[in-house]
């Protein structure tokens, strides 16, 4: 069986953050053996019976160790460990201080809105600051109008300071995450900007359609950001990667920011 849907499954078990929940799941029945194989050994339980914090550091173990033999990163076999405690404190919080469970769905629901992307992307929300919009403007050629596009445009900063910069050229950023692609139309329009924001996956952009690609992703998306570069990119344009290394190819330029001493990678095609 072959076709979008089956590749758009393959692709999803192939996400970190839904190994790390599975990893969470198959730990499960290992606490509770543990936890018993422990209570009959006397090591738990007694008056005070089996504490929480105990089953919550059994459970976090057993997810570390899953997450390693899934081969994950070690960021996640961390957040394995700690995240059953930080449930644990959560709750107990929450009831020590009488916290409504309606404040928790709020803030879920902004964190959602916010790092919607991340979970599927592996792409938090990195601001890159006014030293990468210098450096990137610094390397557009002047003598010519320009297609630019801001892959992960976030906030609209590098976007909106272009737009400004070269009204000359057409400038636009895609972002996937609802409240900052939010965000940075409100900010256009506020500021009368000729800049366009689009919302959604970069991966469905045809890179062939622009003379300039700016992304500041993450080391995990390098590799695949590459390939449809590669793939869709006409002769004469520009990929541009604030920070980040594409190990397939160095670059052909890096630059130095004056004031985060961060590096601007740039790829001519």
């Amino acid at each position: 069986m072959t076709g979008p849907a089956p590749r758009r499954i393959r692709g999803l078990a192939a996400l970190p953050a839904l190994r790390a929940l599975l990893a969470q799941v198959l730990a499960f029945p290992l606490t509770l053996l543990a936890t018993w194989l422990l209570a009959r050994a006397g090591v738990l339980g007694g008056e005070g019976g089996a504490t929480w914090f105990a089953v919550a550091l059994l459970q976090g173990a057993w997810a570390a160790l899953v997450s390693w033999r899934l081969r994950l990163a070690s960021w996640w076999r961390a957040i394995g460990l700690l995240f059953p405690v930080a449930v644990l404190a959560a709750s107990a919080g929450a009831t020590a201080f009488d916290l409504p469970p309606a404040l928790f769905l709020a803030v879920f629901v902004l964190l959602l809105l916010v790092y919607w992307s991340t979970f599927r992307t592996q792409v938090p929300y990195y601001p890159s600051g006014k030293g990468a919009w210098d450096l990137v403007a610094q390397q557009l050629p002047q003598d010519r109008p320009l297609d630019v596009i801001d892959i992960g445009s976030g906030l609209g900063g590098f976007v909106l300071d272009l737009a400004r910069r070269r009204p000359d050229c057409r400038v636009s950023g895609i972002e996937l995450a609802p409240l900052p692609w939010l965000a940075s139309r409100l900010r256009a329009l506020l500021a009368n900007s000729r800049a366009r924001f689009l919302r959604g996956d970069y991966e469905d952009l045809n890179f062939g359609h622009y003379d300039v690609v700016f992304a500041y992703l993450s080391p995990a998306a390098m590799g695949a950001l590459w390939r449809k570069a590669e793939a869709e990119m006409r002769p004469g344009t520009m990929l541009l990667s604030y920070e980040f290394i594409i190990d397939d190819r160095p670059p052909d330029f890096s630059f130095v920011t004056t004031d985060s001493k961060k590096i601007l990678h740039l790829w001519h095609f």
